[in-house]
């Protein structure tokens, strides 16, 4: 342990640095931010002692404001205002990434990975625009439910059941989404150990969540019904849904706003788009289950580390591409998964898929709507959204690239044979 400390001491300052970093440009207020509107009612009244009106008054999310409820109280050690209480609640959801990516840096320095390449993977596991724009807007749960998912993958890849199923049930009590992450844990364990980190998993997730569901008469309640069968009210042109929708009448932001090109979403496309999802990451742990099995023998076997790990990336990345209320930071789960897919590899070089992952969603969330109309906009995310979903389900398919194989060629010991002289003859 001490030696660990030592060796990674340098990595943890970096990454605590760039946490602090991400905290101060992203959480400089919460005005007419999601935080502002959601999260902030139900922490004051925690702080103030009124348990019962932080449950009733949560949001959706609520189990992640249970989590994070200890380190509400912080300020009150200085007697901090509103905006240290929106910073200190912040906290853990950076601590989260900033754990991760020392963790998969230790990693790549044990397998003599080059600076550069550890460099790149903690820049984008901690300080990137992505991670920024969940602070800005008011939602850090993104961060630490995206971080719990990978070391759930990573920690059952490690053989470690019980740790695994409470990363896991963590991550569905602080956002629902992380279901998805369920099939892609669960087939990283051997079949005799899924049952005990299945149940770990409801364990937590259902203490978390059992007092805010007890308040039904709270936003926690009708929040996560409304979540589940999403309204037309939110359509967003970063999803696959978009040109199905009308340009017919004028569409309006939260606050009223205008928002020029945008169409309104067809009715059916509501109801369904959640459910979609869902679907979709049961068809992926369906096909990587089977595809394991038929590979070893046995549908009792178990998936690689990195056929979960990929697996887990190609199903948060078919939930923004296939939630019409698609979104910037709903990109950082697939994200973080995919930067811990590439880091495991056996590859020398940096990060470069989950690096330019990165600045494509930057790209078409931030630059391109002040440069493009909503339909271009839609059009140029799924021209890079689709391709990467489609070789993604490749490479779990057990496809792998002309290159890789002409190396793996290349290092294969040649078949030799003895002539009837006594000497050797090269059979390939």
């Amino acid at each position: 342990m001490r030696r660990f400390a030592r060796e990674n001491a340098l990595c943890a300052v970096l990454a605590a640095a760039g946490s602090v970093a991400m905290g101060w440009l992203g959480l400089y207020g919460y005005a007419w931010n999601d935080y502002d509107n959601e999260a902030r009612p139900a922490f004051e009244a925690l702080i103030h002692g009124h348990l019962e009106v932080f449950l009733r008054v949560a949001p959706a999310y609520g189990g992640s404001l249970v989590e994070r409820a200890p380190f509400a109280l912080l300020p009150g050690i200085w007697g901090g205002g509103g905006l240290a209480l929106y910073r200190s609640v912040a906290a853990p959801c950076l601590l989260a990434a900033a754990a991760l990516g020392v963790y998969l840096v230790a990693r790549m320095r044990r397998e003599g990975r080059t600076t550069l390449a550890r460099a790149v993977a903690l820049g984008v596991c901690v300080a990137n625009p992505i991670t920024l724009r969940a602070l800005e807007v008011g939602h850090p749960e993104e961060i630490l439910g995206a971080s719990l998912c990978v070391a759930a993958v990573l920690l059952a890849a490690a053989d470690r059941p019980l740790w695994a199923g409470l990363a896991l049930g963590l991550a569905i009590a602080n956002k629902e989404w992380a279901l998805l992450a369920a099939g892609p844990v669960l087939l990283a364990l051997p079949s005799q150990r899924r049952g005990a980190c299945a149940l770990v998993a409801a364990l937590c997730a259902g203490a978390i969540l059992a007092p805010l569901a007890l308040i039904s008469s709270g936003s926690f309640s009708t929040g996560t019904t409304a979540a589940a069968s999403a309204s037309t009210a939110i359509f967003q042109p970063w999803q696959l849904w978009w040109f199905l929708g009308s340009h017919a009448g004028s569409v309006h932001g939260l606050y009223g706003a205008l928002k020029p090109g945008y169409r309104t979403g067809p009715a059916w496309v509501g109801s369904i788009t959640h459910p979609v999802v869902v679907i979709a990451g049961l068809a992926v742990a369906l096909a990587v289950w089977l595809r394991v099995g038929r590979q070893w023998g046995s549908f009792r076997a178990r998936a690689s580390e990195r056929e979960a790990l990929l697996a887990l990336a190609l199903v948060l990345l078919l939930r923004c591409v296939l939630d019409s209320w698609d979104t910037e930071y709903y990109a950082l789960p697939f994200v973080l998964a995919l930067l811990a897919w590439e880091v495991t590899g056996d590859t020398e070089r940096p990060p470069v898929i989950a690096l330019v992952c990165t600045v494509l969603v930057w790209w078409s969330f931030q630059w391109l709507p002040a440069h493009a109309g909503a339909d271009t906009q839609a059009a140029l995310y799924l021209a890079w959204s689709l391709p990467l979903a489609a070789w993604m389900g490749l490479r779990l398919a057990g496809w792998q690239p002309r290159r890789s194989a002409l190396r793996g060629a290349a290092r294969a010991p040649q078949e030799t044979t003895v002539s009837s002289l006594g000497r050797l003859v090269n059979t390939s």
